[in-house]
């Protein structure tokens, strides 16, 4: 791009940072593509004057033709991202015929001083399976994880290594190094190969320097499975010398601990990895088998035991598994992940996450996340959680940065976002649940809780047609999650349509001969309808079968009708949530 030299901007409530290539709103970072990123920053740098749109359209893709259209969804994705309605130009004018031209008054001055300054910022570059045997892929993508873990564990003072969903975008990718550098923000990248021949596996690995493309270290590895867990250690050590960094003797034993020395069982580990990150039903199961696995191998290796936890745990909320069921196994697995490694954040954060949705214990649960971000406070899942207790323990103003922590650490992973929403609606913002919503689609298009949590937004906005959109997005990507049914009928009921609303009713029904559907489902439409009883029937049934989907109960706005009826509030008092007000008292 040519244009003045990068700077920051600031404009109404938007902080721009040319040279972190970031985007903040109120301080918090806004999702943007790249190409997207660069049209703003473009448009700013040249306000003085209305810019042609093929001038943008060269100076956004130089050596590529593209259609008009690929420049006007950019303009449509920065209004959306800058909160401009239809017809309205707070920021963005079209001149009809010529351009655009960015015309809100902008500050603009040098880079701000940064306190982390003096931090390293590295990014591991998904290893490329160079095999003909698709299976290795697992293998590669656990390789890329689990030394983004490591490394991340050196010296969170001063190297900052970009997480694990940021990164795996550029599987694949065609874009050169020193592209990839600058769209990361980072200093150093680790870039790496995997290739296998029968038993015997090749690792190549390189660290460059993005500044001026120099390669600072590289090495290849020739060796049985096995030894990949030594290569680990190895190569986070080796890369950590490279940028003048100091091991001290605590952490490599730390690092040294994290995983099993069993080959089998590690390589079990990863393809359960493989399989949690996909987030749904099918996959969970899969993941669930491949951790069982591995912890019947090595019944110390704590990493598997979480990954068993969280799967679990979260069955309930996103494959609308049975509580009663997955809630002792989930509850066995994160307390043997704390017995083997009581150190690793990853037991900490998963003993919380049982904590809360499965034991309804959310003291122990704050102290568990609380632990596990003394321990790594680069860990966002940590902060995630973190941020949804104190959410539905009506400590907004404590939930919101702790959730905006958690987006900051990791900004380009969709479920962030997605429960920064919820953080966002439970405290009444509903404007920025509906923002945070969208941010999480445009990190992940199909991720479903995204439009899930669009929805709930809209819903809660009178913006019903868009709210009815939303859904179907989310049911068609969410394999008929319980949470969308229900909120559909509710939102059916309320629009006085009765019939589809009964309808819906039907269907829940229908699903609940087949398998275990959540009470909660059924008592969610009978509130729409106005039917008190029959709602407040369904949820005593949700708490025979201790339905983690009450845990909305205390802040979930959809029940403040029913706050003053003396069965809700008793209901409220044997599931022990701490309830607004509460607290202190």
């Amino acid at each position: 791009m040519s244009g003045p030299e990068a700077n920051t901007y600031e404009f109404g409530e938007f902080r721009l940072d040319a040279g972190k290539r970031l985007l903040l709103r109120n301080g918090d970072a806004v999702a943007l593509t790249p190409k997207a990123f660069e049209t703003l920053l473009f448009l700013i740098q040249h306000r003085q004057r209305t810019v042609d749109k093929d001038e943008l359209m060269q100076a956004i893709w130089p050596d590529t033709v593209v259609e008009e259209n690929n420049l006007n969804q950019n303009i449509s994705a920065l209004r959306r991202v800058l909160g401009e309605s239809r017809g309205e130009n707070r920021y963005i004018a079209t001149i009809p015929g010529k351009g655009y031209q960015f015309i809100a008054d902008v500050q603009a001055g040098p880079a701000k001083s940064d306190a982390t300054a003096s931090r390293v910022t590295l990014a591991v570059l998904p290893f490329e399976n160079l095999s003909a045997d698709a299976e290795r892929e697992y293998l590669s993508d656990g390789l890329t994880e689990e030394t983004i873990a490591a490394l991340g564990q050196i010296d969170p003072q001063r190297l900052r290594v970009i997480g694990r969903t940021s990164v795996m975008r550029y599987k694949r990718t065609t874009k050169a190094s020193a592209e990839i550098g600058k769209e990361l923000d980072a200093s150093y990248l680790v870039e790496g190969s995997l290739r296998g021949e029968g038993e015997r596996l090749r690792i190549t690995a390189k660290l460059v320097q993005v500044s001026d493309q120099v390669q600072i270290w590289s090495a290849s590895y020739d060796s049985e499975p096995k030894s990949m867990l030594a290569f680990q250690r190895e190569l986070s050590t080796v890369i950590a010398e490279q940028i003048r960094l100091r091991l001290s003797p605590e952490r490599l034993t730390a690092l040294a601990r994290r995983q099993t020395q069993n080959a089998e069982a590690y390589d079990l580990y990863l393809r359960g990895t493989h399989f949690w990150h996909q987030f749904n039903a099918a996959a969970t199961k899969r993941a669930m088998e491949f951790f069982s696995r591995a912890v019947a191998i090595d019944p110390k290796y704590a990493l598997a035991w979480c990954g068993l936890a969280d799967s679990y745990a979260a069955s309930p909320v996103n494959a609308d598994q049975p509580p009663v069921r997955v809630g002792p196994l989930a509850r066995e697995a994160a307390t043997n992940a704390v017995a083997a490694e009581p150190g690793l954040a990853e037991a900490q954060t998963s003993l919380g996450f049982v904590k809360f949705w499965i034991d309804w214990d959310w003291p122990a649960a704050e102290a568990a996340y609380r632990k596990a971000i003394e321990l790594d406070p680069g860990y966002p899942m940590a902060h995630r959680m973190l941020g949804i207790l104190l959410a539905h323990e009506s400590r907004h103003d404590e939930a919101e940065p702790v959730a905006r922590r958690a987006r900051e650490l990791d900004p380009l992973v969709a479920v962030h976002h997605a429960l920064s929403a919820q953080v966002a609606f439970v405290a009444g913002k509903l404007e920025m649940a509906k923002e945070l919503a969208r941010q999480a689609i445009v990190v992940d298009p199909e991720f479903w809780i995204g439009h899930y949590q669009l929805a709930q937004a809209c819903e809660g906005l009178g913006q019903i047609e868009s709210a009815l959109e939303a859904l179907n997005s989310a049911g068609r990507f969410s394999g008929g999650n319980s949470k969308v049914l229900a909120l559909r009928g509710y939102i059916f009921a309320r629009r006085g349509q009765t019939k589809d609303a009964r309808a819906v009713l039907n269907t829940l029904e229908a699903i609940a001969r087949e398998r275990y559907m959540p009470p909660y489902a059924f008592a969610l439409v009978h509130n729409g309808l106005g039917e008190r009883q029959l709602a407040l029937d369904w949820l005593e049934k949700a708490f025979a079968a201790r339905d983690i989907h009450l845990a909305w109960l205390p802040v979930e706005p959809k029940w403040n009708p029913f706050r003053s009826e003396k069965r809700f509030r008793e209901l409220l008092e044997r599931c022990g949530f701490q309830t607004p007000g509460a607290r202190g008292q």
